[in-house]
């Protein structure tokens, strides 16, 4: 039987939701309807987290289970993808702006400028948001720095904490204010407002920041691309800074049985929580008594990038300089090979 459709009034707009009670979570019960409540009961935080940004949808058509595998592009089977582009389908009162991805092609992406929009963005199946750090206004300004702490395996949640509150340090000497939250697995995000820049300081000022980080917390962090050299640490993965690798935003929730969501947090409470403690059925409340914790990043005075930048600059100069681009992308300037030092080493035997 066809399950109908249902109509949410979201800020004076119709929204249509199709099969509402089809399964998304069935461990925890959760419908598509109940996903688009989620959303709702989170609404201001998670509109302050997408608002006017340029955002690739990460689509579960067909709810979220273990035997469905995330494919790049749709293929029509209901398996779970990536959306870049709006939708052909795409009503005219929703937001888009033009993003260029590191080939230098170009495409219209949904930049949601109401509730309503990100409510038919979870129509569409969406269950985790990936925005650009960046604004409709102008699509290649970075108004944002992200840090990603990924632990490797051996380590967990606790080490990112560590690493964390160390960072929290960094980024105030560098002249800079940190917002951390959970990463919605075992990971920490922490996000830095700044001053209008370019993907590519935005991405050095993070490198510079990562290697400062490591070098207070050698045994705890490092910044090496390669995995074999990373060791059982917290990975600071500066790539998720470069043009198109986009991290998870504030309240987005991780597609996994448990329902785990991203999470924003005080500082205060960053070492006595654990990720799961937040999931889609647990937020809610939390969201009703707290409110949005990130809040205050809207009127936080934003910082400049050229002291980290400068730091880049001064490795550079004692031979620490570019490291290698996600795979996808062009050669870069400066960029060393894309070789992983094993395989370098035993080239160079031969």
């Amino acid at each position: 039987m066809v399950e109908k459709a249902v109509e949410l009034l979201i800020e004076g707009r119709a929204v249509r939701l199709s099969s509402p009670d089809k399964p998304y979570f069935e461990i925890l019960g959760a419908s598509k309807l109940a996903v688009a409540q989620y959303f709702l009961d989170v609404g201001a935080g998670i509109l302050a987290a997408l608002q006017n940004r340029p955002t690739t949808m990460e689509r579960w058509p067909g709810g979220v289970r273990s035997d469905v595998k995330l494919a790049t592009r749709a293929d029509g089977s209901g398996e779970a993808f990536f959306q870049k582009r709006a939708p052909s389908s795409t009503p005219e009162w929703v937001q888009t702006a033009e993003v260029r991805f590191p080939s230098g092609r170009t495409a219209m992406e949904v930049a949601p400028a109401d509730l309503a929009t990100i409510i038919w963005m979870v129509n569409l199946g969406t269950v985790r948001f990936h925005p650009w750090p960046v604004l409709v206004a102008d699509t290649e300004a970075v108004d944002q720095l992200r840090i990603d702490l990924d632990p490797q395996p051996g380590v967990g949640f606790d080490n990112a904490v560590v690493a964390a509150l160390e960072l929290r340090k960094v980024l105030a000497e560098a002249g800079l204010t940190g917002f951390c939250k959970t990463s919605g697995g075992r990971g920490v995000h922490v996000y830095a407002p700044i001053e209008s820049t370019d993907f590519i300081a935005a991405r050095h000022a993070v490198i510079a920041i990562g290697r400062e980080l490591a070098r207070r917390l050698p045994a705890e962090v490092t910044v090496n691309w390669w995995k074999e050299e990373r060791g059982a640490r917290v990975f600071v993965d500066f790539n998720q800074m470069a043009r198109d690798r986009l991290m998870t935003s504030a309240y987005s929730i991780r597609p996994t049985p448990a329902g785990l969501v991203s999470a924003p947090l005080t500082w205060d409470e960053l070492p006595w929580v654990a990720p799961g403690d937040f999931t889609v059925v647990t937020m809610p409340a939390r969201f009703a008594k707290l409110g949005d914790l990130w809040a205050p990043m809207a009127t936080t005075a934003r910082g400049s990038v050229a002291t980290a930048v400068e730091w880049y600059e001064r490795d550079a100069r004692a031979g620490e300089g570019e490291l290698p681009y996600p795979p996808e992308y062009p050669k870069m300037p400066g960029e060393p090979p894309r070789v992983q030092p094993s395989r370098a080493r035993s080239n160079g035997r031969t």
